[in-house]
């Protein structure tokens, strides 16, 4: 089992988040009064009120030791508002940053929206295949309309009405045996 010594040496060694936020950190402070306990802003008051105190009794030496007490925590106080500083300009540099590329994108995406929805006449066009007069001329794989020919062509080709077709009359019956009825009987069939 462990001594208490050598568990309060481990907990006085334990990893302390240094840096972090000063300004609300509460510390200790072994002052010549005694321990003095709050943040940064409420230790260097506590000191400034000590060395007024101090003035008041004429007792130049301690106020004087108040002073510099509270102007330490003044310069931890000051250098952690400093980086706050420093930090809070660089997120909005980056901040900035970004929103001017999203600007940029958001202003290029207008455009091409607006080249879109222009007057189909003047947005580029497509190269259209010409079509061919002539029967020599490969297949294009679309089908012609009367819209795409010419007006003598359509004239040319145009085919007639459809007749409706003939039907062959039927033939009447043979009087002989041998001869074929027009039906397709054959006269081994008919017995």
């Amino acid at each position: 089992m462990r001594s208490s010594k050598s568990r309060s040496r481990a907990k006085n060694n334990r990893n302390r988040p240094s840096g972090g936020n000063v300004v609300n950190r509460v510390f200790d402070s072994s002052g010549p009064e005694g321990k003095v306990r709050g943040t940064p802003q409420q230790i260097i008051d506590k000191y400034n009120q000590l060395a007024r105190d101090a003035q008041l009794s004429n007792d130049r030496v301690a106020a004087e030791n108040f002073q510099q007490h509270a102007e330490h925590y003044l310069r931890l106080l000051s250098e952690a508002q400093r980086e706050m500083d420093a930090r809070r300009e660089e997120q909005e540099r980056q901040n900035r940053e970004r929103q001017a590329e999203r600007d940029r994108e958001r202003t290029e995406r207008q455009e091409r929206e607006t080249v879109r929805q222009s007057d189909p006449a003047e947005a580029p066009q497509p190269d259209v295949m010409g079509f061919a007069a002539d029967a020599a001329a490969p297949e294009s794989g679309l089908v012609e309309t009367p819209e795409s020919k010419s007006p003598e062509e359509a004239e040319k080709k145009e085919k007639p009405a459809r007749r409706p077709r003939a039907r062959k009359p039927k033939a009447a019956p043979a009087a002989t045996e041998d001869a074929p009825s027009g039906n397709g009987d054959t006269p081994e069939a008919a017995e």
